[in-house]
């Protein structure tokens, strides 16, 4: 018996100690953010500007992947984090794989050694070379051209999350726009006041559920959705 009691204790203490602990579960993305994000674009596709203080991360990400000397193909995720790594705390300009213009333009990256402990930057290098890929800007930009094609009335549709309550033709929480149109034909201003001002109790079907005021609302986008919804 006391055998057993010292071999599950074992276990215990060495099963313990492969667990990953809560420090070593870093969220690069939002390390990204708290830690990147305020010299580079985080955006993909960036926005560029002659003001930027940092090249975007995007650029950085499929700069790096595209430039760093893997032993093998296979090895080029793990020697590119490796690179971004040892780069953010100890950059050179022999180190860098910018190009002269870029490094006159930006300058050389100061050393965030004394801002990013060398885990936090891992996960930040694994997240960008996770996120920002090739095939996932092609997904985001064919996403975006989509939602360009939609009519205005849908965007700010979208933009004010209008769809999670309401659908163009089947009633979810609220009705849908389809029977909306039909009871204000014609009265785009009800509509308007609606949606600025919020209602209560204007649909039986609706288990008392009550349209926040969304007051955010300029005038000119007030009539695009409200004409939008008439056309349902």
């Amino acid at each position: 018996m006391f055998k057993l009691l010292i071999l599950f204790t074992l276990l215990f203490i060495f099963t313990g100690c492969n667990e990953t602990s809560p420090k070593e579960q870093l969220d690069g993305k939002l390390l990204l953010e708290n830690k990147c994000a305020s010299c580079h674009n985080i955006d993909m596709p960036p926005e560029l500007s002659d003001d930027e203080l940092a090249p975007p991360i995007m650029s950085v990400s499929f700069h790096v992947y595209d430039f760093v000397k893997p032993v093998t193909q296979d090895q080029r995720e793990a020697t590119a984090i490796d690179f971004v790594v040892d780069y953010v705390r100890n950059p050179s300009v022999e180190k860098s794989f910018c190009d002269k213009a870029s490094l006159k333009h930006y300058g050389l990256m100061p050393s965030q050694k004394s801002k990013v402990s060398k885990a936090e930057v891992k996960a930040i290098a694994q997240y960008m070379f996770e996120f920002y890929t090739p095939n996932n800007l092609l997904k985001i930009q064919q996403e975006q051209a989509a939602f360009e094609a939609l009519a205005p009335g849908e965007k700010l549709a979208i933009k004010y999350k209008c769809l999670g309550y309401h659908r163009v033709n089947k009633k979810v929480i609220g009705p849908s726009f389809h029977d909306i149109s039909l009871r204000y034909t014609d009265k785009k201003a009800e509509i308007s006041k609606s949606i600025k001002n919020g209602t209560k109790k204007k649909w039986e079907n609706s288990h008392r559920a009550i349209m926040p005021a969304f007051k955010q609302l300029n005038d000119n986008e007030l009539k695009v959705l409200s004409e939008w919804i008439l056309q349902k």
